[in-house]
């Protein structure tokens, strides 16, 4: 009922009209202004790329200098930071022994001029040279 119903009154549609086509070439002059609009569009893009080019070249040779001196300093750190750690490793050493119940008598004979009154003291004493008549 309400269904798409084709049209009966059909009217001839009319194309548009194209204009003549001209058989000599140099007639295309309304075409050159569309390739000069596209060829200075180019011409701006590729010299706006080549100047940003330039500049991040500039920078980055600029730059170098200062990334070779971090490098430079970095390592110098690593060093430093190699030396501490062998310190600090020495030092934890030191810290357990010193706080170890068992190495306590030790520890304080090490730092004291007081000996275990159980503990006999070695003197060793050079022998006399003999001489030879």
């Amino acid at each position: 009922m309400h269904a798409f119903q084709p049209s009966r009154h059909l009217q001839p549609v009319d194309s548009p009209r194209r204009p003549p086509t001209r058989s000599n070439p140099s007639h295309s002059i309304p075409r050159q202004p569309k390739y000069r609009a596209r060829a200075i569009e180019t011409g701006a893009k590729l010299s706006v790329n080549v100047i940003l080019a330039i500049a991040a070249g500039t920078a980055l040779v600029r730059l170098l200098p200062f990334g070779f001196a971090q490098q430079a300093k970095l390592q110098e750190i690593h060093t430093e930071v190699s030396i501490v750690k062998e310190r600090v490793d020495r030092l934890q050493t030191d810290f357990s022994r010193n706080f170890d119940p068992q190495q306590s008598q030790a520890v304080m004979q090490e730092q004291s001029s007081r000996v275990d009154p159980q503990q006999k003291q070695v003197i060793f004493v050079q022998p006399p040279a003999t001489t030879a008549p």
